[in-house]
């Protein structure tokens, strides 16, 4: 099993629609083509904002492959599988097709609610029918379940190929305890753009970035920036430039604030699948002016 480094910037990549719900691909290759252009250092299919569980199997296993060939091994490619039956996903590890992926990221079940012990038996189960290397995936505020730092640490002791964690708790203690207590090879990684800077210089790797889709360039200088030790500078550019245009980008929800940014930018259709709707007018009309201060 080869090792990648995902230490900087990567991108939880959306997916484009056409106006008929189909899949936009021309508009998927402009955006691989973006970040390849703008210093995006691995990209991530098939996460939350991709509006992953909207898509079809089909579909998805379609969008996999269009990636991988267009990526061409240019850059890391990161794909999400999870779920909250571990069965299923035991059997979709052990059929899936590995080549130009590297790595897989796995969210923490979600609905059913696992114990701790829970967590600790389906990424065990995971670990051992991947061929991949595997980013754990901690996001509380979706999944209804928070996954400890005993747990995570277990988990990083316990399976070998799981490599890391993207951390969305909002809990920088506890990702700070998780730093602190990580074995040698496992990594932590910010799952929230708000507060990278703060895990990098706790000590995490970097971050995967709902707003690096539109401003890749700005976010990659960012996350650099801050490994390099210039913490500081990075924070009161990035506040001074950025700081309500990411309230904006949350404000009615993920990834619709973000496709607004990428309509605005030309680069995609302003499109969602229900039960996801755009941003409403009023939220819209606030980017478009903080769009207009940037560009000044």
């Amino acid at each position: 099993m080869s090792k990648v480094n995902f230490r900087g910037l990567g991108v939880a990549l959306v997916t484009p629609f056409k106006s008929d719900d189909s899949i936009d691909y021309n508009a998927l290759e402009k955006l691989i083509d973006y970040h390849l252009s703008n210093g995006t250092d691995y990209i991530v299919a098939l996460g939350t904002t991709a509006e992953t569980p909207t898509l079809s199997a089909e579909e998805q296993n379609k969008i996999v492959s269009f990636m991988v060939e267009k990526l061409n091994g240019r850059i890391p490619l990161v794909v999400g599988v999870g779920g909250n039956c571990t069965s299923v996903l035991v059997d979709k590890l052990k059929k899936m097709d590995c080549k130009g992926i590297s790595a897989i990221l796995s969210v923490t079940p979600y609905y059913n609610k696992p114990t701790q012990e829970g967590l600790y038996q389906h990424y065990c189960a995971l670990s051992a029918a991947s061929q991949l290397p595997i980013i754990l995936y901690n996001v509380p505020g979706r999944t209804g379940v928070n996954m400890s730092v005993e747990t995570t640490l277990r988990i990083a002791r316990s399976c070998k190929n799981v490599i890391a964690i993207k951390e969305a708790s909002g809990n920088i203690n506890q990702i700070t305890e998780i730093i602190k207590g990580a074995p040698e090879g496992f990594s932590v990684i910010s799952g929230d753009d708000s507060i990278t800077t703060a895990v990098i210089q706790n000590g995490g790797i970097g971050v995967i970035s709902v707003f690096g889709n539109a401003f890749p360039k700005e976010m990659k200088w960012l996350v650099q920036s801050v490994l390099e030790g210039d913490a500081v500078a990075a924070r009161q550019k990035m506040e001074e430039s950025f700081n309500k245009l990411f309230d904006l980008m949350f404000i009615d929800g993920n990834p619709a604030g973000v496709k607004c940014l990428l309509s605005l930018k030309g680069l995609l259709e302003n499109k969602l699948r229900l039960p996801l709707v755009p941003v409403r007018e009023q939220t819209k009309q606030e980017i478009i002016e903080e769009l207009k201060k940037i560009s000044q």
